[in-house]
Parts: structure tokens; sequence; C-alpha cells
């Protein structure tokens, strides 16, 4: 107990369980929710509940993701002893403090949230159920019931964050003071790069899995897009432009300097970075 009052807040911060985890998740959020645990009281929520906005057609998997984003919580450095770890559905006070939110939230406020509107381009009018319209309730519900005071988001999540500020001070207004409104963290997100050289994304099937296999990492970085004007061996290579490097950035930072020169230059090929590449991103998952 008085570690904890030692440290400088509580944190509430979660993952929808889609499928198996990637680097682009690993590099974007689960690094940052290791180090915040020194930090904070943390509280990381596996959102099964929330799954179920964009997938309710089909929930035969969903058992089978909660399992396996909890193994690669753990296998990241989320640790049980620092953390409090747990499944959103597993709570039913979540789904009572929603219902009571959702009584003074007042529409026009979820209708302007800038990811129902990206959803429903995407998803189309058939995808405008309430849970899709109202799952920012269910969000505040999730960090409001913990009393949590900061949030880790990145700057295009910031809309989202103030809405349960919003609720918190409504709540609060006609009941009397009992939510605090939690602050951002703002994070600075690595963008890590997919094969086909977009955002690495499941959506796009373009990914790298943490648990990926060695011959997988080696046959997804084999056929990754490199730089389209490099067309031959010998031919000047643009570095800061080319998807392997970034993944060299990451996974290989010691060697970068030496790296960008030879392949500006023309002397290395692609097919010889992209081998030191896999062995460099293969020794990393192993750890």
């Amino acid at each position: 107990m008085a570690q904890e009052q030692n440290k400088r807040g509580r944190i509430l911060s979660g993952m929808r369980p889609t499928g198996k985890l990637h680097l682009g998740n690993l590099e974007g959020a689960l690094k940052q929710w290791v180090e915040l645990q020194d930090e904070y009281e943390c509280f990381f929520e596996i959102a099964d509940w929330h799954a179920l906005t964009t997938a309710w057609q089909d929930t035969r998997e969903l058992r089978a993701f909660v399992r396996d984003l909890a193994i690669d919580w753990l296998s990241a450095g989320i640790d049980p002893e620092r953390s409090v770890i747990f499944v959103q559905s597993r709570v039913p006070e979540h789904a009572e403090l929603h219902l009571l939110f959702s009584m003074f939230v007042p529409v026009p406020w979820l209708e302007r949230n800038p990811t129902y509107k990206d959803w429903l381009e995407e998803l189309g009018p058939a995808a405008a159920t309430y849970g899709l319209l109202g799952y920012p309730v269910l969000q505040a519900a999730d960090i409001l019931i913990y009393k949590a005071d900061t949030v880790p988001v990145g700057k295009d999540q910031l809309p989202h964050l103030e809405l349960t500020r919003e609720i918190a001070r409504r709540f609060n207004y006609l009941y009397g003071k009992l939510f605090p409104e939690p602050q951002a963290k703002l994070t600075e997100f690595a963008l890590v790069p997919g094969i086909d050289g977009r955002k690495m994304s499941k959506t796009y099937n373009n990914h790298i899995l943490m648990s990926e296999v060695a011959k997988e990492v080696e046959r997804k970085i084999k056929r990754m897009y490199t730089d389209p004007q490099k067309v031959r061996k010998g031919d000047p290579g643009h570095p800061d432009t080319c998807p392997v490097f970034m993944l060299h950035r990451i996974y290989n930072a010691a060697e970068t300097e030496e790296i960008a020169p030879e392949c500006r230059s023309g002397r290395l090929g692609c097919v010889p970075c992209k081998a030191n590449l896999i062995t460099k991103l293969n020794a990393a998952l192993e750890v």
C-alpha cells in the first residue's frame, strides 16, 4: 500500500480484443504502458464489450481473442504484481454506470464524436447501432468507475477523453462531486510501417505479430515494400522514405547511421538490408 501511495496517480487504459497484437500495438502503446507501471497505479482493461460495437455479428472467436490479448500483454511486460489486469465484462458495474450516465448524456454530444463519423463512413449506415453511438459513454464509465485521474492518449484521442471529462462535470454538478476529471497523458506513439509501406494494421493485412515465429518474420520481411526508385543493385536508395529503414530505426538503431549512407550510395542492396533486419527483429521478439 505504501508503494501505491508514492505513485503519481491512477491510470486506466485498455484495448479491444480483436486478435493477436502486432508490432504497431507493441511500439504504439504497450511499451509505454510497461514504463507507466513504475510511476502510476495502473488498471489495464481487456475491453470485450467495446469489441462488440463493430463485431456483434460474429462473436465465436471473442473468448480466444481475450486470452490472446492477455498473453500478449504479459509477454510485453505488463506485470500483474504491479498492475490490475481485468476483463471488462467480468465487472458488471461498468454496464450499470454506463446505464446511469446514458440517462443524462445528450445525443448531440455523441453524434459529434469524430470516430463515430469515421466508422459510419467506413462501415456504412447499417453500423449505426446504439452500441456504436453510445460507446463513449461506456468508455467514460470504464475510466470513472475507478476514479482514474490520468489516461494515456495520442492527440487524435483527445476528443474522446474530453467527452469523459464532460460527463464527469455534468454528474458532479447534478449530484455532487464524486468523479475526478481525468487528465490526458499525451504519448508520442511510434508509427510502425506495415510490409506494404502503409501504417501497420490488421485491417490492411500488412502486420507482423508480436508472437510471430522466426520463419514467418523472415517471409514477411523478404516480401516487404522498399524504395520504388531503387530498381537495380547499385541504384542510390532513399532510406528516409523506406519502410525497411523505418523498422531498422526501431529494432536496429545502433546501425542506422552506418546503413543510411551505404543505402544512399547504392553500395547496400535491399536483400542484405532486409536480411540484417530479419536477424535484429527476430532477436528483439525472442526477448
